[in-house]
């Protein structure tokens, strides 16, 4: 008698192997149920999980389909453009909603990125961003006041960063060097992004600086759900 997990695993091997194709209709509970001589309800588990990773999807009555995983949001890490920029380029419909501007009990990591010291008061400005009103990131700036002086109160109203720094004068970025890692979302960033458990999220952290002062503009944290963009890391 197979348990859950391996009945994940080999559909999981199917879907990636091309038995089964985006959109194709899996087989019901019942029938994996039969098949690999376990209780219904560990069938259903099974599918539960598969859907958690991003495999599956399921249409109310008819059962459960094979998701296209292949639709996915092409994604150029550099931050010398905008993501809202990329996204619009792209043609997706794209919203951001800015959903706070919080300033910040003191962080060395993230005061020794900006380079500025310990007196100073650096605020995190937080934006969901949205395509076809599902959201697939989000993006964490820190700035600093003494930067950006009038960061505390125009936080709220900022959806894109760059315009706000092409405002102040700043017109040409560049990247500072960039870290990648992986992590599974918390409770209130499951909340946000609308993701499973075991979706995982892609977190990038970097820096952007205005090329002709060098003066260093944000310190960024994005988080992304793996599951809605492949990478490109120039």
């Amino acid at each position: 008698m197979s348990n859950e997990m391996e009945i994940v695993d080999k559909l999981m091997s199917q879907i990636v192997s091309g038995k089964y194709h985006a959109h194709n209709k899996l087989p019901s509970e019942n029938e994996i149920a039969e098949q690999y001589k376990v209780p219904r309800i560990t069938a259903r588990k099974a599918y539960e999980r598969l859907e958690e990773l991003g495999y599956i999807y399921k249409k109310q009555g008819k059962g459960s389909y094979v998701k296209d995983r292949y639709k996915q949001i092409e994604l150029v890490l550099s931050g010398d453009v905008s993501f809202s920029q990329k996204m619009i380029d792209k043609g997706y419909d794209f919203q951001t909603k800015t959903i706070f501007c919080q300033e910040i009990k003191y962080n060395k990591k993230i005061f020794n990125n900006l380079e500025t010291d310990e007196q100073d008061r650096i605020f995190k400005v937080g934006r969901l961003r949205y395509i076809d009103q599902q959201p697939i990131a989000l993006h964490i700036s820190y700035v600093a006041k003494s930067v950006f002086n009038d960061i505390d109160s125009v936080g709220m109203d900022i959806t894109s960063m760059f315009k706000y720094y092409n405002v102040k004068g700043y017109t040409e970025f560049c990247s500072k060097p960039s870290i990648l890692s992986v992590s599974f979302p918390t409770k209130s960033q499951r909340k946000l992004l609308n993701c499973p458990y075991l979706i995982p999220l892609l977190v990038l952290e970097s820096g952007c600086m205005d090329k002709k002062t060098g003066t260093v503009l944000e310190h960024i944290k994005i988080l992304y759900r793996s599951d809605c963009f492949s990478y490109v890391i120039p």
